[in-house]
């Protein structure tokens, strides 16, 4: 199994595909991701066809407790950002498990995916967009947000 693919990693990836110059391709990918931040800010919800939504949910406050002591603590509201994976990507994970990756059925080799494998898969410090791996949850995108 491949390791996490990083945002300079994707720089480098964008700019040898497309034959940019690196500061380039930052430009491309700093200015894609600050415009999914702004709209996520503005309560905009994202969705990207084939690939999946980004929405904010949120979340009411609540008292919690500490596991370490048991201590009460009372856990301020927040919103929080929750992405939902795409019919079509999620169908071109689950096809990859069964053949080797960068082949198609039969070791035929596959043409390139538009999409990248880097999907945000999980939570972390500098990925702070949830993964919901059941596909639920979510819901629709009536409210007209951002489509790319």
């Amino acid at each position: 199994m491949q390791g996490t693919v990083t945002k300079s990693e994707l720089i480098e990836h964008i700019s040898e595909q497309l034959k940019l110059p690196t500061g380039k391709a930052e430009q491309i990918v700093n200015c894609v991701f600050d415009s999914m931040v702004k709209a996520l800010q503005e309560g905009e919800g994202i969705e990207i066809r084939g690939f999946g939504s980004f929405t904010v949910r949120e979340y009411k406050a609540y008292e919690g407790r500490n596991p370490r002591t048991g201590e009460t603590v009372q856990v301020a509201p927040k919103r929080l950002p929750f992405f939902k994976v795409g019919k079509d990507l999620r169908e071109r994970v689950n096809r990859s498990r069964e053949t080797a990756p960068g082949e198609g059925p039969k070791g035929i080799a596959s043409a390139p995916s538009s999409i990248p494998a880097s999907a945000p898969t999980g939570t972390s410090a500098s990925n702070p967009i949830g993964h919901d791996p059941s596909g639920y949850g979510g819901g629709n995108d009536s409210s007209g947000g951002n489509r790319f």
